[in-house]
């Protein structure tokens, strides 16, 4: 399994980069996680995407969610172009943005929620629901013996390290310093995700969702007082071979 970071960055893309977007490859099947500002020119620096299979969107914040519209013109200029000859599957929470999921022929949108086990090309995909302003999924994928797993956007809670439990990479919203409270705006601190991956005694642990103030340097800092296996910062463009 190959994860590529498409983009990292909470809230607004940093110039030329972009905000949450991971390609996830195994035999030939691509699925991209998330579609925020600057993931759909981004992505294009990898694959065409005429090659993705399928996209997933844990929640509907645009960091997340925004670069959809782009996608769905790019695939109908495509199928226009007889580049593509089938729709794209949008898998997502149902709500007020589901709707929009799908775009004439070119995409249409599949619900999902904290008691759905997907099926995607070779991934095996279930879901716990986060706390967040909005209804939000951290997701857990599986492909044969190994486990990526993301948090998406959320506050820290006793549940997500069991479910994260045992996990080869744990990519890991991280927006706030450990001095600072993200409770009440659904995010984590540095010091609560070195927490969870030490909690989840998980393989590998990756900060995302990068805040846009400080120096990240400390986000590492912080996060190793609590875990202590293998960490680093996210990072455009960024290859994790599974």
């Amino acid at each position: 399994m190959k994860v590529t970071i498409i983009g990292h960055w909470g809230g607004f893309p940093k110039a030329r980069e972009a905000s949450s977007g991971y390609l996830i490859e195994h035999d030939g099947y691509k699925l991209l996680l998330e579609c925020g500002s600057g993931v759909v020119s981004s992505v294009q620096e990898v694959t065409d995407i005429k090659d993705i299979d399928a996209v997933l969107i844990t929640h509907y914040h645009y960091d997340h969610c925004c670069d959809i519209g782009p996608l769905q013109y790019a695939r109908q200029i495509k199928t226009q172009l007889k580049e593509i000859s089938a729709p794209l599957p949008i898998y997502g929470p149902q709500g007020e943005f589901f709707r929009l999921l799908k775009w004439e022929d070119y995409t249409y949108g599949v619900g999902f929620d904290e008691n759905s086990n997907l099926t995607l090309g070779p991934f095996e995909i279930s879901f716990i629901k986060n706390i967040h302003p909005l209804e939000a999924y951290s997701a857990r994928i599986k492909c044969k013996d190994k486990v990526l797993s993301y948090t998406s956007d959320t506050s820290y809670f006793e549940d997500l390290a069991g479910f994260f439990k045992g996990s080869d990479l744990l990519i890991c919203e991280c927006s706030f310093y450990s001095d600072m409270d993200g409770t009440k705006a659904g995010h984590l601190t540095s010091s609560q995700a070195g927490l969870l991956a030490e909690k989840a005694r998980v393989r590998k642990l990756i900060l995302t969702h990068l805040p846009h103030f400080g120096d990240l340097n400390n986000l590492l800092a912080e996060a190793r007082e609590y875990y202590e296996g293998e960490i680093e910062l996210a990072s455009y463009m960024k290859e994790i071979n599974i």
